[in-house]
């Protein structure tokens, strides 16, 4: 591999609906915590979601991840009023942009038994379907026990993980109720309040951005002896060399012994669900692309991409789909997504 190429880059955690919440109207107050930031942002947000929106949203935010030298995305979905075909919506839209993604519906008891049934019934059709994927939950403070038993066993009936919101604030402080059920496949997001000895099995995903813009804490994730960990974003874009920065800079200042290359390996997780990533081609307008150095480079680009050997970026414009097209769509869906939420009581 010559010094200016990396293999694709995977961000481990994503929510591709975020893409279009950019400029979203303001919630009717301001969130003054995480259970509020929940409630008076994102859960409005996702009771807002159609099927055109998904689709928009994951072909924006799949562009915008390709644009950055991600070849793959693990997405975590949620829209309670638009569940079926919600996550071949998803698939279908970055197939098209020419990204992999790996799909999970996001189950919760927030919406009544109903809803719970819905969000299970939506992983396994998908993954019964051929889907790749994994059973979504959303966090087990959102869960009942049974609901989180169902999803762990369609999980195991299908041979993946579990991908979860883990202990993200203070609010979860149900996440015992997972210790039953998880395995090494299971994909724990954020864990920031997690205990050292919390004896769940599994990947853990950083989001450092995310978890500082919400105040939550910091995850130091170096403590996770027990587990990976992986480096998402949790739906703030998929620029994964930007989230490498984050990452190492907000570990720098809990302990100044941390180096770029334990951040670096940190993206190697992704690669368990996407083994072929690392045959993709990322070439770069800097060069070497070594940790030490791009720790310290911001505005490090990808010129030209290479999936399953096909350029599907080539001088930095996209060749298997319409960029402008995408955005000019997209800005209208948001349109659409806004005046409902104007329109939320």
């Amino acid at each position: 591999m010559a010094p200016n190429q990396t293999a694709g880059l995977v961000c481990a955690h994503h929510h591709l609906y975020s893409a279009l919440a950019r400029g979203m109207p303001a919630p009717p107050r301001t969130p003054t915590g995480f259970l509020e930031i929940l409630q008076l942002v994102w859960w409005r947000l996702d009771l807002a979601l159609d099927t055109d929106t998904i689709e928009w949203s994951a072909k924006l935010g799949a562009l915008e991840a390709l644009e950055r030298g991600c070849t793959s995305i693990v997405d975590h979905h949620e829209s309670p009023h638009a569940i079926e075909g919600s996550l071949s919506v998803i698939a279908d839209a970055c197939a098209e942009v020419g990204v992999r993604v790996n799909c999970a519906y996001g189950v919760t008891d927030r919406h009544g038994p109903e809803g719970a049934a819905a969000g299970l019934a939506e992983n396994e059709r998908f993954l019964a379907d051929g889907g790749r994927g994994m059973v979504g939950l959303h966090a087990a403070f959102t869960c009942e026990p049974d609901t989180i038993a169902a999803a762990a066993e369609i999980a195991r009936r299908h041979g993946v993980g579990v991908h979860v919101h883990v202990a993200e604030g203070e609010a979860d402080t149900r996440w015992p109720a997972l210790r039953d059920h998880t395995a090494d496949d299971w994909w724990l997001v954020h864990g920031v309040h997690l205990p050292d000895d919390h004896g769940l099995a599994g990947t853990i995903v950083h989001n450092p951005r995310s978890n500082m813009n919400n105040a939550v804490g910091y995850a130091r994730p170096r403590r996770f002896t027990a587990n990976a960990v992986g480096l998402g974003t949790d739906g703030i874009g998929a620029d994964m060399l930007d989230e490498f920065r984050v990452a190492f800079v907000r570990g720098r200042e809990h302990d100044v012994t941390l180096t770029p290359d334990e951040v670096w390996d940190w993206l190697d997780a992704g690669y368990r669900l996407f083994p072929e990533a690392r045959t993709d081609r990322v070439t770069w307008d800097y060069s070497p692309m070594d940790p030490w150095r791009l720790a310290y480079s911001p505005g490090v680009s990808p010129i030209r991409v290479e999936i399953d050997g096909e350029v599907v970026l080539d001088r930095g414009v996209a060749t298997r789909v319409d960029a402008d097209e995408i955005r000019h769509k997209a800005a209208d869906a948001a349109q659409r997504l806004f005046a409902r939420l104007e329109n939320m009581t």
